[in-house]
């Protein structure tokens, strides 16, 4: 089933890539907060917090967003979590408003090692709720509704002997394909594509940051149109076990 989901969601980045038009490049630094407390043998929280530029990297913000959400661990390696999400989207190209975005959220996550590599997969499944615009300069009544799913693949490899101790380095790799579907979605099917590469560096057991090279594929809502970002990407992971031991 896993290498079933892997060559579907890599087909359909593949077909996208096939037909890409009229593609923006951009340049963003994109910052990340990630929490996970687990509180006992099944129950936990969940929180992310981002900030994203625009442009040149420093020009400006593009989103800012907040994503609690409670844990259910089915074991030590596969977990179910829900949630909410608000997202500020920061005035773009003629717009002078913000506009909000309301999203629950339902996820698996699971890991696996194998000898000293380590992956991680997650699929997700977003609703998402768009404030309408009545004009440039003012909201409108309403939502722009559609789903979301994202599936995220991410390889971890060991780069020294203190393997996850305080102090060590891993080689990260990171794929997460985003597609869209409803009522709503007419030529966009394919959202985005989100390529990473880079390092992460233990902090101390069980935090650590990561740090690397990110480019964004995406497709837009007019379906002949993409944007090509290409990020530097931080983010730091807080894992926290609060129970009894």
């Amino acid at each position: 089933m896993r290498s079933g989901l892997v060559f579907f969601f890599f087909f359909i980045v593949l077909s996208a890539n096939a037909q890409t038009k009229q593609v923006s490049p951009e340049q963003q630094v994109w910052l990340g907060y990630l929490n996970q407390t687990r509180i006992s043998k099944n129950w936990g929280f969940w929180l992310d917090v981002h900030l994203r530029t625009k442009e040149d990297f420093f020009d400006d913000l593009s989103i800012f967003m907040v994503r609690p959400g409670i844990t259910y661990y089915l074991n030590d390696a596969t977990k179910l979590t829900a949630g909410y999400a608000y997202i500020n989207i920061y005035p773009a190209d003629s717009r002078k408003i913000s506009q909000p975005e309301h999203r629950p959220w339902q996820q698996i996550q699971w890991h696996t090692k194998y000898g000293r590599l380590r992956t991680m997969q997650l699929i997700r499944l977003e609703e998402r709720f768009r404030r309408n615009y009545a004009n440039d300069s003012t909201l409108g009544s309403g939502y722009a509704f559609n789903y979301r799913l994202r599936y995220n693949f991410l390889l971890q490899v060991p780069l020294d002997k203190k393997d996850g101790n305080a102090g060590s380095f891993s080689f990260i790799l990171n794929d997460e394909v985003h597609i869209n579907f409803g009522k709503q979605v007419v030529y966009n099917t394919f959202d985005q594509n989100r390529f990473f590469a880079g390092f992460a560096y233990n902090v101390n057991k069980s935090d650590n940051i990561q740090f690397g090279y990110m480019n964004m594929f995406q497709q837009l809502a007019s379906g002949n149109r993409y944007r090509s970002v290409h990020t530097a990407r931080i983010s730091y992971f807080h894992n926290l076990d609060l129970r009894k031991k």
